[in-house]
């Protein structure tokens, strides 16, 4: 399974060490992880830095099209949150730490599952 994590936008790379980004829409990056593989790529998310609208929307788009059945990031506006949720995306919220920290946490079951967006949009 794939499982997107949020990075900062200095992270510019898979790295398990990188810093999670507590947005979703305007995060840097995502790091998606295969659990059955072990593998991690990165997923830019520049385009979505400086929109003015839209940044939730199209930043779950990307997730989805990268195969992702999972989220782990710090908050979730409405609008990703009801896009990731019609893609059949779960979404998990984590405060702080780095993407292997996150991972660990979500192996353990010890991340929050999402029941919806936990920040309003454009914050």
């Amino acid at each position: 399974m794939k499982i997107a994590i949020t990075c900062r936008p200095q992270a510019k790379g898979a790295d398990a060490g990188a810093p999670v980004d507590p947005r979703f829409g305007r995060a840097g990056g995502f790091v998606v992880y295969d659990s059955e593989t072990g593998g991690m790529e990165f997923i830019d998310n520049e385009q979505n830095l400086g929109s003015p609208q839209g940044a939730g929307i199209q930043a779950a788009k990307t997730v989805i099209n990268a195969g992702a059945r999972a989220v782990i990031t710090g908050n979730v506006g409405p609008k990703a949150y009801s896009t990731l949720s019609a893609g059949k995306v779960e979404i998990f919220l984590c405060e702080g730490g780095s993407v292997g920290e996150a991972i660990e946490g979500y192996r353990k079951g010890t991340l929050k599952k999402a029941s919806g967006a936990n920040v309003e949009g454009h914050w």
